[in-house]
């Protein structure tokens, strides 16, 4: 099937908010265009993303340093009769055996590993019927039943490379379309059960913040995510990410800020050629003293038009959140947006299955 992309570029503002820290705990920056811009890790928005993911109901792996714990739990549920140092003895020589490398006094991994519910339950099953490990099998095993999470952004495994998974989703870092100022909140408390004649606060402090609007991009691979998943569940999960990844945010410190908003303004291409971040619309950061959004989308349909001199035109180009807009489709919500996706991509597998 030929390559087929979809593009996300994800216009949002968020108030006053600390949403990913670094080691300090202010709230991450990028130098880009020569000023500061608030930044958002690809990594925080992802494991946002994947919380959406269970919180719609999707099935999503586990990324953990136990996982033999998860296969030994598996095993005992399976196999009542396994006791659980039976169970957990079970488990470590099958991930032994597909090369993954344990630490004999954790039962841990060295490192993080993403395994899907499918994979712990073959594994198990696998383990239970029979008695000497096959290494081939095993990595057969952990090659498939992938979940979402798992089949969209992928799976290092540096002790066995062979058991990688090539991501088929990338997101980048969200940054502020304009430059950003630190400001700080000093913040005191006081002991409700303090005396009349006892002056001063319990306790204070500081915490770093900045308000921003920001400049979202994701794309997907259709084509790598039907080898993780097959065509009619990749443009299922196609779908399921779209929503989740335009819906979901960070917590970091949101109960101090509430700062959970909507996008202002999204924009989805489907291109056949190559993914395009748009993000070069903002290398000249925004200036405004009336608000950063319209100005943030005009530049960013500037650009669209701009890379359609490099690019083919794409497949389709929808927009939500401005009904006038002159580069892209019009649709009213979320719910329009998914069923014309999913319309187009199904079009393109059955156009691509009946050349094949």
């Amino acid at each position: 099937m030929k390559n087929l992309y979809v593009d996300l570029s994800v216009i949002q503002t968020v108030p006053s908010s600390n949403i990913n820290r670094d080691d300090t705990g202010s709230p991450k920056t990028a130098l880009y265009g020569g000023v500061t811009r608030s930044r958002v890790s690809s990594q925080s928005w992802k494991r946002a993303t994947r919380s959406a993911f269970r919180t719609a109901g999707e099935s999503t792996g586990t990324r953990t340093k136990k996982g033999v714990q998860l296969l030994a739990t598996k095993l005992s549920e399976l196999d009542p009769s396994l006791d659980a140092d039976a169970a957990l003895a079970k488990a470590t020589e099958v991930f032994a055996t597909a090369g993954i490398k344990i630490d004999k006094k954790t039962a841990e991994t060295g490192a993080l590993l993403l395994v899907s519910p499918g994979q712990i339950e073959k594994l198990a099953q696998y383990a239970l019927n029979n008695t000497d490990f096959d290494k081939k099998e095993l990595k057969k095993v952990l090659q498939g039943d992938h979940s979402l999470d798992l089949a969209l952004f992928g799976r290092m495994v540096a002790d066995a490379p062979e058991l990688n998974v090539d991501a088929s989703a990338q997101v980048a870092h969200a940054i502020s379309t304009h430059e950003v100022v630190p400001e700080f909140d000093y913040y005191t408390a006081l002991d409700d059960q303090k005396t009349d004649d006892t002056n001063g606060a319990a306790m204070l402090g500081t915490i770093e913040f900045n308000s921003a609007t920001l400049y979202r991009y994701a794309n997907i691979n259709l084509t790598e995510l039907s080898r993780n998943l097959g065509a009619a569940d990749a443009i299922h999960g196609v779908t399921t990410f779209i929503k989740s990844f335009l819906l979901s945010m960070p917590t970091g410190k949101q109960n101090t800020f509430a700062n959970k908003t909507t996008p202002s303004y999204v924009m989805l291409t489907v291109r056949t050629d190559t993914p395009v971040n748009l993000v070069s619309a903002f290398e000249e950061p925004v200036v405004s003293k009336a608000g950063y959004v319209a100005k943030s989308i005009e530049k960013l349909e500037t650009e669209y038009r701009k890379a359609l001199d490099f690019v083919e035109h794409p497949v389709i180009n929808l927009v939500l959140g401005h009904p006038i807009s002159q580069v892209g489709q019009p649709v009213a919500n979320v719910a329009e947006l998914l069923n014309q996706v999913t319309e187009t991509l199904t079009k393109a597998v059955q156009h691509a299955d009946t050349n094949d």
